[in-house]
């Protein structure tokens, strides 16, 4: 799966570990609870933390291996990047994936691995990041995980022939940590 993300301005980058709220210092993010499956290797540290907020769309589909049979196919993301505080830094959208800085810097990505995220979200992934096209805040990007995933799973009305084609798109929210090499 190829991913490609935004972000905001190189500055956030530098700046995304003294983020303050309410004027209090924020803890650097830690990944210590998270599965090892999703977990960055280690000579990495984040170089943003961004939350996701949007749209995932799926459509009808008839089953690849059995055509008679029709799933809730995934067909793209439409989200918001935001910083910490709220302040929007870039859009997450596909096909492909792709992650893209408010400077203009994107990236893409292959997933590495996923793992469950509770009933009614959907899973934790890590990806390992492509080079990034573009000059800015992507630039440098290793890893990139989404975790502290709400919702966005396939819907949950029944996907038969009768509505082959139809789309509906579902909410949902993850914090994309942006990593690169330490």
């Amino acid at each position: 799966m190829r991913v490609h993300l935004p972000i905001a301005i190189a500055a956030t980058l530098g700046l995304a570990a003294c983020s303050h709220m309410g004027g209090a210092p924020m803890a650097p993010f830690s990944q210590s609870s998270l599965p090892s499956a999703v977990q960055v290797p280690a000579g990495h540290k984040v170089a943003l933390e961004t939350v996701g907020k949007g749209e995932i769309t799926y459509e009808c589909r008839a089953k690849k291996d059995m055509p008679s049979d029709y799933e809730w196919v995934f067909v793209g993301p439409d989200a918001k990047l935001m910083d910490r505080k709220g302040g929007m830094v870039g859009r997450y959208f596909g096909p492909p994936a792709t992650w893209e800085s408010s400077d203009g810097s994107k990236v893409t990505a292959t997933q590495v691995a996923v793992a469950p995220a509770g009933s009614g979200n959907i899973p934790l992934q890590l990806v390992k990041a492509n080079p990034a096209t573009g000059m800015g805040a992507m630039q440098g990007v290793s890893y990139i995980q989404r975790v502290a995933t709400q919702g966005g799973v396939a819907p949950a009305m029944p996907c038969a022939a009768a509505n082959a084609g139809q789309k509906q798109v579902v909410k949902y929210q993850a914090d994309y940590i942006f990593w690169r090499a330490a």
